[in-house]
């Protein structure tokens, strides 16, 4: 009788040893990124009804550091008040210290009651706020409305 071998297993994607543990591969190390320098930059802070995001960019718009209500840890509606958005600004600035990021153009979006103190809280934790412009949506007249109800 012939012994059978299963030719179409690879012979490295399972290799164990004499024991018949499997080999680990070696861990990777991982490398620093390289911290790119910013001193201006832009501060996006989307401000609805149910939470607040705040973006901060370098010019071009790649992002350096983003949080939100939830992500500092609130939940409910307690995500779109004041105090929160005063939260998310002091962390992301807390990420943002070591990009050197002094002075931003802050872009509000949204009409939640985030939208003030987010401003504020950049002017508090050390951020120059050069212009502040409001980029909410507004509809030239919007979608149609539904057709009135026949009672």
């Amino acid at each position: 009788m012939e012994e059978t071998t299963n030719v179409l297993a690879p012979a490295t994607a399972d290799a164990t040893t004499e024991e018949g543990k499997k080999s680990k591969a070696a861990p990777r190390k991982k490398t620093k990124k390289a911290v790119r320098q910013v001193s201006h930059g832009r501060c996006y802070v989307q401000a609805t009804y149910n939470n607040t995001i705040v973006t901060l960019t370098d010019p071009n718009g790649n992002v350096l550091a983003w949080s939100s209500a939830g992500k500092v840890g609130f939940s409910g509606p307690k995500k779109s008040t004041p105090y929160a958005a005063s939260m998310i600004i002091k962390d992301v600035s807390e990420k943002v210290k070591d990009t050197g990021l002094k002075d931003v153009n802050v872009f509000v979006k949204g009409i939640g009651s985030g939208r003030e103190s987010a401003v504020r809280a950049l002017n508090a934790n050390g951020i120059n706020v050069l212009s502040i412009k409001d980029i909410t949506p507004i509809p030239h007249n919007g979608c149609r409305p539904p057709k009135p109800r026949r009672v």
